[in-house]
C-alpha cells in the first residue's frame, strides 16, 4: 500500500498480542505508517477496545476510514476463551489475585449447559469495576484501585450465542476448579468478564476469566488479521 491509500483509508486487521493495551498497538502501527512513509499526521484509531490480557482481532482504521468507527464498533462480536470455575476475583480476570473460592462438586456438564441457557436473549450486566468505563470524571478501575466503592449501573446486552465447547476437571481433585471453555456471540458493550462472574453466581458458585480472545467483529475474522510484526514488515523501510 502507498502513503495515500493510508491516507486516503484503510481498514487493518491485527492479531492484539497479549499484554498489549489497544491504544499501545494505535500509537505502534501510528509511528511506523509515519517512519514509513515521512508523514507528519495521520488518524489512527480501533473499533472496539480488548483488555490487556485479552488477544485477538482489533480493527484498526486509518485516514478517513476513522469515519466508520462507531459503524465497526457497534457490530455483533465473537469470543472464545476460558472461564475458572470455583474462585473469584476482584477484576473477573486474571489482573487481580483471586479472592474467595467457592464449592464446585454439585458442577455437572448438563448444569454447565442448562446454566448457560439463562443468558441467551437480552440480558442486564454490570460492568467490572476494573474497567475503563468513566463515572464522575474518572475511569472505574482507578476507583478500584483507590479501594472506593462506586456505584455502578447495569445495562441492557445481547447475547446471541453462548455455549461451552469443553470441560476440564483436569484439576478438580488437587484445586477443586473446573475449567470450562467457551464460545459467545453478543453485542457492543458486552464484557465476558462479567459474564463469567454472572455464570459463577448462577452455578452456585464463584468463576473468573482466566483466557479471551476475540475472533470476530461483524464480517472481519482474526483469521483473516495480522501480527504487528507482520505488518511492520509489509511497510516500505526508511
Amino acid at each position: 500500500m502507498t502513503k495515500e491509500d493510508y491516507l486516503s483509508g484503510q481498514v487493518l486487521l491485527i492479531d492484539k498480542p497479549l499484554n498489549w493495551t489497544s491504544f499501545q498497538v494505535v500509537n505502534k502501527l501510528r509511528w511506523e505508517i509515519r517512519r514509513a512513509f515521512n508523514i507528519k499526521k495521520i488518524k489512527v484509531g480501533h473499533a472496539g477496545t480488548l483488555d490487556p490480557l485479552a488477544t485477538g482481532l482489533l480493527v484498526i482504521c486509518t485516514g478517513k476510514m476513522t469515519k466508520q468507527i462507531n459503524t465497526f464498533q457497534a457490530q455483533i462480536k465473537e469470543y472464545t476463551g476460558t472461564f475458572v470455575l470455583g474462585s473469584t476475583t476482584p477484576s473477573y480476570d486474571l489482573e487481580t489475585e483471586i479472592d474467595k473460592h467457592y464449592p464446585t462438586e454439585h458442577i455437572t456438564q448438563s448444569l454447565i449447559n442448562e446454566t448457560t441457557q439463562q443468558f441467551i436473549g437480552d440480558i442486564e450486566q454490570y460492568p467490572p469495576i476494573f474497567s475503563a468505563i468513566k463515572k464522575d470524571g474518572k475511569r472505574l478501575y482507578e476507583f478500584a484501585r483507590e479501594g472506593k466503592e462506586v456505584e455502578i449501573k447495569s445495562r441492557t446486552v445481547s447475547i446471541l450465542k453462548f455455549e461451552i465447547t469443553k470441560i476440564d476437571t483436569s484439576t478438580f481433585h488437587s484445586t477443586g476448579l473446573i475449567k470450562a471453555n467457551f464460545k459467545v456471540v453478543c453485542s457492543k458493550g458486552t464484557y465476558i468478564r462479567s459474564l463469567a462472574n454472572d455464570f459463577g453466581k448462577a452455578l452456585n458458585s464463584g468463576a473468573h476469566l482466566s483466557v479471551l480472545r476475540r475472533t470476530k467483529i461483524g464480517d472481519f475474522s482474526v483469521e483473516n488479521a495480522q501480527n504487528i510484526e507482520q505488518f511492520i514488515k509489509n511497510l516500505p523501510i526508511k
